[in-house]
């Protein structure tokens, strides 16, 4: 492993400010998006809270912080990969941070955003947000293991995950779809360290941690180089 990390200030965030996020306008302010941006996203979270109350989508605890806690949360990932044009999201779940990226990125052109979740419920609820949003993604449902099997998904740019598996386990789902110029962005909490320690016995690849812009203790895990071969 080539390791880049970047070890947290006296704050436990690299020296970098949190957002405070709790709205459309602190999310324009935070990431630089337009006002339609944010119309799609208040369309979201509508039916995110909407769909809540039939199926779990995300943690109960976290339904009144939408805005801070999932939306500013995948939107950070945007900035490591502003020019990347294909994205692969697994384990989208209700699409952290796969369907966030796909809003802030709608209406740029050559771009392709696939969200892969193995869940019909979830899957109908990524539609509709999809649809309601105008959002140009596509939905695979299916599970990450039997990714391999569809033609219609090769190498891509990006792979993000948020709060899927163990970095080590990450890997072994992302590695098929990665190209020399592929980067992975994984969001994690407290253990990112530990866990590029783990899987740097198995793989090797180079690696950056970055601050989280939205909790002291998070990161984002930036992998490249990818390769099984050790």
């Amino acid at each position: 492993m080539t390791a880049e990390t970047q070890a947290p200030g006296p704050d436990g965030n690299g020296g970098q400010d949190l957002v405070s996020v709790h709205g459309p306008e602190d999310f324009a302010r935070a990431f630089g998006v337009s006002r339609e941006t944010c119309d799609r996203l208040e369309i979201y979270a509508d039916r995110l809270r909407a769909w809540q109350r039939a199926i779990n989508l995300v943690s109960p605890s976290t339904i009144g912080h939408i805005w801070q806690r999932h939306f500013a949360d995948s939107a950070q990932v945007l900035a490591y990969a502003t020019d990347s044009r294909n994205w692969l999201d697994l384990g989208s779940g209700a699409g952290f941070p796969g369907m966030v990226i796909a809003i802030m990125l709608e209406g740029e052109n050559e771009r392709s955003i696939q969200l892969v979740e193995s869940n019909g419920k979830k899957c109908a609820f990524l539609r509709q947000v999809a649809r309601e949003t105008g959002t140009s993604v596509e939905i695979i449902e299916a599970r990450i293991e039997t990714l391999g099997e569809k033609p219609t998904v090769g190498k891509v740019d990006v792979v993000t995950a948020r709060a899927l598996s163990p970095l080590d386990r990450l890997l072994d789902y992302a590695v098929p779809f990665f190209a020399n110029n592929t980067r992975a962005l994984f969001l994690k909490g407290r253990e990112a360290k530990s866990e590029l320690a783990a899987a740097a016995e198995h793989w090797q690849f180079s690696s950056r941690l970055h601050p989280s812009r939205t909790d002291a203790e998070g990161r984002i895990v930036e992998i490249w180089n990818l390769d099984s071969g050790i």
